[in-house]
Order: structure tokens, then C-alpha cells, then sequence
């Protein structure tokens, strides 16, 4: 299935009036410039393992399975080396359209991003005040990025 996505960075936190987050955890079994494969443990009650490649723009190739939790936890300890991000997911809702808003944790604390699954590329949807500068073009803001460069080392590399 295809998944076409856009990212926004977060500017405030209404998004989260009256939600409970999902706790996410996903780490990345391998990445090259075109694919990933991946492991995510939600709420530590299931797990899910996805298969991704880049089409065009902003739009890929998605499959995602459910898998024993037991299983993803040794493949996660087996395999991840390390390429581990850890987040806050909410799931608010804005004028009939579902957000995923990850706040991230660990080496990624202090980023917040939006995103909205649209059905085509040049598909039109209203962007809630809470979403702010499009991040979709920048690989930085990649979950598979920021498992390998997460967003505190950011700060480092620009300050030297």
C-alpha cells in the first residue's frame, strides 16, 4: 500500500487537550538510501513489523504486520544496534482528519511533529494552529534519520 505523508513541526501542545498518548517504541533492523525495515512496540502490548521504500516525493511503499510482542522485543534486541527512536504518540483530530503528533524522548527530547496520511500528493486539508513549519522535504525529521541522528546531536554539529 502506499502511504503519502506530510510532516509539520509542532508549536504548541493544544493538540493534546483530552488525549492519552500511545507509547512508542521503534527501532530500525536495517536502512539504505531507498528502504527500511522496522520493528514498533506500542504501549508494550503489541508490535508491529514494517517494510518501506520511497516511490516519489513524499509517497512510499508500506507494509505493515502485526507480530508476536515477544517476538519484536528479542528481534528489537537482536538486530537494532542501537537504531532505537522512543516517542509520545497523540492522535488528535482537526476539521474531520486524524494527526499523529510524536513528542519525541531519549536522544530526540525536546522535537514535536505532526503528521498527516493524505491520499494524493496535491490533496488539499486545513492545517490546525498547532502545526507550524512544513518539515516534510527535510530527511533530517525521518523517524529512520533521527534513529541514527537524533535531534540532540543536531545541536551539537550546528554549534561547532
Amino acid at each position: 500500500m502506499k502511504e503519502i505523508e506530510k510532516k509539520f513541526q509542532v508549536i504548541h501542545t493544544d493538540y493534546k487537550k483530552g488525549l492519552k498518548p500511545v507509547h512508542v517504541i521503534q527501532a530500525y533492523l536495517f536502512n539504505d538510501d531507498l528502504a527500511h525495515a522496522r520493528i514498533r512496540i506500542e504501549d508494550d502490548v503489541r508490535a508491529f513489523l514494517a517494510l518501506k521504500k520511497h516511490i516519489s516525493g513524499f509517497t512510499r511503499w508500506e507494509f505493515e504486520y502485526p507480530i508476536p510482542l515477544k517476538d519484536a522485543q528479542e528481534i528489537m534486541d537482536q538486530f537494532a544496534e542501537g537504531r532505537i527512536v522512543e516517542k509520545n504518540r497523540y492522535f488528535p483530530e482537526f476539521k474531520g482528519r486524524r494527526w499523529d503528533v510524536d513528542e519525541y524522548l531519549g536522544n530526540n527530547e525536546g522535537l514535536i511533529v505532526a503528521e498527516i496520511e493524505l491520499e494524493q500528493e496535491d490533496e488539499h486539508f486545513d492545517k490546525p494552529a498547532w502545526a507550524g513549519e512544513e518539515l516534510t522535504e527535510d530527511p533530517r525529521y525521518l523517524n529512520v534519520n533521527l534513529a541514527v541522528f537524533p535531534y540532540r546531536k543536531w545541536k551539537d554539529v550546528l554549534t561547532r
